[in-house]
């Protein structure tokens, strides 16, 4: 049964979330504003995968090379980062609804631009809109699920947030793999599907009440930072290489998938490259379902373990050209995308102040984003020149490490905390003593 108690950083359950300290910024109450900002949320991340099993076929129709479909990945990162850097606290000023409006409003357009891209500057144009547009929305959106979050169910709103990517990103590429290899206008059907849902998430978000009330300092908020409160410092350090871990493995898969199906497997399909991206991450969702009531500390170390396991197991694929090894290894290391994310938001939001939270995640989403990216694009670069199989068992011995490393400072943040306490624990007692003996005295 999951607690609702108040567990000690890094090495618990999500506790109940403190009161809110702003006027007007209360929490719980009714729960459908929840339902629609995680739903939004849902369709904003599976348009990020959405256009993965389309590459191969851009790549035949507009003789793309290498180097330009990672340039096209690269551009996505750098606009979600650039926004999330700058914007990622806004939604703190001046709520949680006009970010997300806006962040819809430009997801939008990049979904149109998609639909009628002839050629390589267009991916790169509406490449760069949706990554502007999800890291707009995503700090909001997390918030936003807090903020509406019911008093009854304290832990839900970060189970959602740790399991909606997971979720997304398998809808999002298994639905773009059959539309584009069964439906009609394979390379737009699934783009004008997408635009279409988000305009109705729109009009969902415009009725959604707003938790959060204006509050001075909107200007500044937009300087790039990383901020992570005091309170919540300690856990991210601790466990933020997981996060880095996991998304890491995440940005190899998404970004590689149909790359290692056409060149290793010889399979050319979008269906099954879509198939393929949804077998780990929806491995990865499963298990975010699963872990929801496991305490975060131990469900931490099922995602390290399965995080070590599964890049080893789909390097080994590649080398034996062994497809039942490749599913094996794809559906460990989507338990370790699934488990190592999650349970690392959960310890981060446990310890989140409330009138933080959208900066918090921001912060959270940063350094997801920049391990599911910057690897990403150093391999597409270094592929042509060393191979596939070299370079990525390069990308997978840095997901491993960065594992080993959260295991490693997992361990030493929960001994500090332990120590710490019973050096409380032993404060308390003199000053009980010292109390006594003065009363005494008297």
């Amino acid at each position: 049964m999951q607690t609702t108690e108040r567990a000690q950083p890094a090495t618990g359950s999500v506790p109940r979330p403190r009161a809110s300290r702003r006027p007007g910024g209360r929490g719980g109450g009714g729960s459908a504003g929840l339902v629609v900002y995680a739903l939004t949320l849902l369709v904003l991340v599976a348009s990020g995968s959405a256009p993965s099993p389309l590459y191969p076929i851009y790549q035949e129709e507009w003789s793309l090379s290498p180097l330009a479909l990672t340039v096209v990945f690269a551009v996505y990162v750098a606009g979600l980062l650039a926004t999330l850097l700058t914007a990622g606290r806004l939604s703190d000023h001046v709520g949680r609804r006009p970010l997300v409006l806006a962040g819809l409003a430009v997801s939008v357009s990049a979904m149109l631009v998609f639909s009628v891209a002839t050629g390589d500057l267009a991916l790169v144009v509406a490449r760069v809109l949706q990554g502007l547009a999800i890291g707009l929305a995503t700090g909001a959106l997390g918030a936003g699920m807090i903020d509406h979050q019911p008093a009854s169910r304290p832990a839900l709103a970060a189970f959602l947030n740790g399991v909606t990517p997971p979720v997304a990103l398998t809808v999002g590429a298994l639905t773009s793999g059959l539309l584009v290899e069964f439906g009609p206008l394979p390379e737009r059907l699934v783009f004008l599907v997408l635009a279409a849902a988000m305009v109705a998430c729109g009009v969902a978000v415009a009725f959604v009440p707003e938790r959060v009330p204006r509050a001075s300092g909107a200007l500044r908020s937009l300087v790039p930072t990383v901020t992570v409160p005091g309170e919540a410092r300690r856990v991210f350090v601790a466990v933020v290489g997981c996060m880095i871990a996991s998304w890491g493995l995440g940005g190899m898969f998404l970004a590689f998938a149909g790359t290692i199906l056409r060149t290793t497997f010889d399979v050319s399909s979008p269906a099954l490259t879509g198939a393929a991206i949804a077998l780990f991450t929806g491995s990865g969702a499963l298990t975010g379902l699963a872990i929801q009531r496991v305490d975060a500390a131990k469900a931490l170390r099922v995602g390290v373990v399965a995080l070590v396991v599964g890049p080893i197991g789909i390097v080994a694929a590649l080398w034996t050209a062994s497809v039942p090894l490749f599913v094996v290894a794809a559906v460990v290391g989507g338990v370790g995308f699934g488990a190592g994310f999650q349970a690392a938001l959960r310890l981060v939001l446990a310890e989140a102040p409330v009138d933080a939270r959208a900066g918090v995640l921001s912060s959270v989403y940063v350094a997801s984003y920049l391990a599911f990216g910057v690897p990403s694009v150093l391999a597409g670069v270094f592929v042509p020149v060393d191979g596939l199989d070299a370079v990525l068992s390069a990308y997978g011995a840095f997901v491993v490490l960065a594992a080993v490393v959260a295991a490693v400072l997992q361990r030493v943040a929960r001994r500090a905390r332990l120590a710490e306490l019973r050096a409380d624990a032993v404060d308390a007692e003199h000053r009980r003593r010292g109390a006594g003996a003065g009363a005494g005295q008297a």
